[in-house]
């Protein structure tokens, strides 16, 4: 049996760095991880993700695959490309067309695509990633 991955364990299948930010759903005790902010349940870490995707096309005008996962995963860690191809491919488009973040159904999309590759498996239902986006939302 293979291990949890991190994202998983934490409840934040997107890595999203510890930050000054305090996150809606975000654990007190943040001791079981030195990187990674630890939230109380998935749909938190689910709505944190959809919070930073938004913040990327609302702050930065970020309104491709490509420059979007650019900015989530910079190439100094990632393969950024690969990583964008992958979550163009998820979206039904080229990683250079601009999609549009404020569709709840563009970001039901996205998300599990990018859970899937932060962590090597999208184990949340549609139900719970659409919940997420609606928080999101709000």
């Amino acid at each position: 049996m293979s291990p949890i991955p991190r994202g998983i364990r934490n409840h934040n299948p997107g890595n999203i760095d510890r930050t000054a930010e305090r996150w809606q759903g975000m654990a007190a005790d943040q001791s079981s991880d030195p990187r990674f902010v630890v939230f109380i349940g998935p749909v938190w870490g689910l709505r944190a993700l959809v919070k930073v995707l938004l913040s990327y096309q609302r702050k930065y005008n970020l309104r491709t695959p490509a420059a979007i996962i650019g900015r989530w995963a910079p190439p100094v860690e990632n393969d950024t490309g690969a990583y964008a191809r992958q979550v163009a491919k998820a979206l039904g488009v080229l990683p250079g067309d601009q999609i549009d973040l404020q569709d709840p159904a563009t970001l039901a999309c996205i998300v599990p695509a990018i859970v899937a590759h932060e962590n090597g498996q999208q184990p949340y239902p549609e139900t719970l990633i659409r919940q997420a986006v609606a928080l999101a939302l709000e």
